[in-house]
């Protein structure tokens, strides 16, 4: 396959310059335009430049409102509710995070229902930000009905990421956070989708075709269902994922989000559901200390290393080398955003 290297800014250019072309006003551009920058900064291409496409589609479709602006109501101590104005997940989550952060340093746990937008994007960068913070971070969001429960042979769940953080130290640390993110299905959609695109096959497990026989084939996957990881373990955490950031938060499941979205290859709407715990509260002023003494005893096992570390690597590399990117991938964003 042949590449091309780009430096962040001119992938955060382009970014912003295809979104616009196509409706977006600035500041959803430039929101949208951290997260997709951010994904291929720490190594992460299937939620980086290649999401670039489906977000334009869902303005071109109508269904996405690309010059929302979001709102933010306190709901009570510790409850807090963004209103995203149907646009893109981006903006109403860098909305929700002090107004969250302030809620939980008062009541030691606090939870932000972010509704009416549409993800399309990593979970990571919510998490990371609320850790930075000096908060314990979780979050999780639904899709579309593209994964089969455990047992069964039809789509109902979505990939239904989660996505948790730990900090490092307390408030204004410089030590990054611990941070994973991951699709609870076997695999994340968008690997499936690149594996596709590049001719290689599935691993067993992965998914069904759509009559529900075994498959490798990506693109049967794709027209079928993708599997639960970890069987009925992962098919159970998928369940607490959509109660948790639909019927709690008063958004739409997978299962609906599948019957209301337009099918215009981008996002679906739905909701998100961010939980920030103080744990100095809880454990007073020697938490970070004991976690340090965890962390020590982990990564001194031989082959182990720490959620995040390979992606914190990347970003203080990238910047350095830049980004290597499929030509064709960034001949289809070029063309986008109207250039060439």
């Amino acid at each position: 396959m042949t590449t091309v290297i780009q430096s962040l800014d001119t992938i955060r250019e382009v970014i912003i310059a295809a979104l616009r072309a196509h409706g977006a006003d600035a500041d959803n551009a430039a929101a949208v335009a951290r997260t997709l920058v951010a994904a291929e900064a720490d190594g992460c291409q299937t939620h980086g430049l290649f999401r670039v496409a489906g977000y334009c589609r869902s303005m071109a479709s109508g269904k996405v409102n690309g010059a929302a602006k979001p709102s933010v109501t306190r709901l009570g101590p510790g409850a807090v509710r963004v209103n995203g104005d149907g646009g893109w997940s981006s903006l109403p989550l860098e909305a929700s995070y002090d107004p969250l952060a302030e809620a939980a340093a008062e009541t030691g746990v606090a939870a932000a229902a972010i509704v009416n937008m549409f993800h399309y994007a990593a979970l990571w960068p919510e998490v990371e930000a609320m850790a930075r913070r000096g908060y314990v971070a979780l979050a999780c969001t639904a899709y579309k009905p593209v994964v089969a429960p455990f047992g069964g042979n039809m789509p109902f769940y979505g990939t239904d990421p989660l996505a948790f953080a730990w900090p490092r130290g307390p408030h204004g640390s410089d030590t990054d956070p611990v941070v994973f993110d991951f699709a609870t299905s076997a695999i994340a959609r968008g690997e499936v989708q690149v594996a596709m695109r590049d001719g290689h096959q599935m691993a067993p497990g992965t998914g069904l075709d759509k009559n529900g026989n075994p498959t490798t084939d990506p693109a049967e996957i794709l027209d079928g269902m993708m599997l639960p990881f970890g069987g009925y373990k992962g098919s159970l955490i998928m369940m607490m994922v959509e109660l948790l950031c639909s019927s709690l938060i008063g958004e739409q499941f997978s299962f609906e989000a599948g019957e209301t979205d337009v099918e215009d290859g981008g996002p679906a709407r739905g909701g998100e559901f961010l939980l920030a715990i103080d744990p100095t509260r809880f454990a007073g002023d020697g938490w970070a200390e004991h976690g340090e003494r965890f962390f020590a005893r982990l990564g001194a096992i031989d082959g182990v290393h720490i959620p995040g570390d390979r992606r914190y690597q990347n970003r203080r590399q990238t910047p350095v080398d830049g980004c290597s990117v499929p030509l064709a991938l960034w001949a289809e964003v070029e063309a986008l955003a109207g250039h060439g």
